[in-house]
């Protein structure tokens, strides 16, 4: 980690109005994650972990108290200007993969950089390596129906890291995959916050999952029980030895 803050999140409350009835999804949460930290996020259903990630990843904006994200105050943008801090700063990894099966391997990583304005050679470019980086460089032109789930779910981690952000958000991304596929799967995510100092929280219901990270944030609804340090961080790459040898190489 730098020493630096990457997230600070102040009295954060998100209120849901059921006719007459005031829903508290966030309540008074209060939070600070350096820079180049690897966190979990573990609750119930209900406990408000979709609703945090949301509003980390600038998908939506608090009712009430400030977020800032790199020491800047986010918690009041508008919808244009949420859009440009996600497109530059933030990478999003979902337990469903969320790939557009008629698009192959190359051109659904490159949705990142469409967005953001990017040339064509810089897109094919940047989408390539992404792929290299995690992996699958034999599969630039696979479509997902062609791919394992584990091969898909490292194009969205290629997606997620190919502008560069500096925080990733993982919603369950192991949650469709077997015990197996899923070390793999964290061991790439550890070596994007080993490796290229990427914040990452991942949102988690598996305990052997969160033990990856170093620190556990537990919700309850819609508050901050507690949050654990990791005493011993596991190591994914090494967990992988511990499988039988019929597994893909991790890159």
């Amino acid at each position: 980690m730098s020493g630096k803050t990457a997230i600070v999140l102040e009295n954060i409350k998100k209120v849901y109005n059921m006719g007459e009835t005031k829903v508290f999804a966030l309540n008074d949460v209060s939070l600070t994650i350096q820079e180049g930290e690897m966190v979990a996020v573990m609750g119930s259903s209900g406990s408000g972990k979709s609703t945090l990630l949301n509003i980390l990843g600038c998908l939506d904006r608090p009712t009430g108290g400030t977020y800032y994200l790199d020491g800047e105050n986010v918690s009041q943008l508008d919808k244009n200007q949420l859009a440009a801090i996600r497109n530059k700063r933030i990478g999003f990894i979902f337990q469903g993969f969320n790939l557009l099966g008629r698009m192959p391997a190359h051109a659904n990583v490159q949705l990142p950089l469409i967005y953001a304005g990017a040339g064509k050679k810089e897109m094919a470019d940047r989408a390539k390596e992404a792929l290299e980086w995690v992996g699958l460089s034999k599969y630039l032109h696979h479509y997902p129906g062609q791919m394992s789930g584990g091969q898909q779910q490292r194009v969205a981690i290629a997606r997620a890291l190919v502008h560069n952000p500096s925080l990733i958000l993982a919603d369950e991304p192991t949650g469709a995959l077997d015990s197996k596929t899923s070390v793999e799967i964290i061991s790439v995510i550890q070596r994007l916050n080993f490796e290229k100092g990427i914040t990452v929280v991942m949102v988690t219901h598996e305990r052997d999952i969160s033990l990856y990270c170093r620190r556990i944030i537990n919700l309850k609804d819609g508050r901050i029980l507690g949050v654990t340090p990791v005493s011993n961080q596991r190591n994914a790459a090494e967990d992988l030895a511990a499988f039988p040898e019929e597994r893909e190489a991790v890159y």
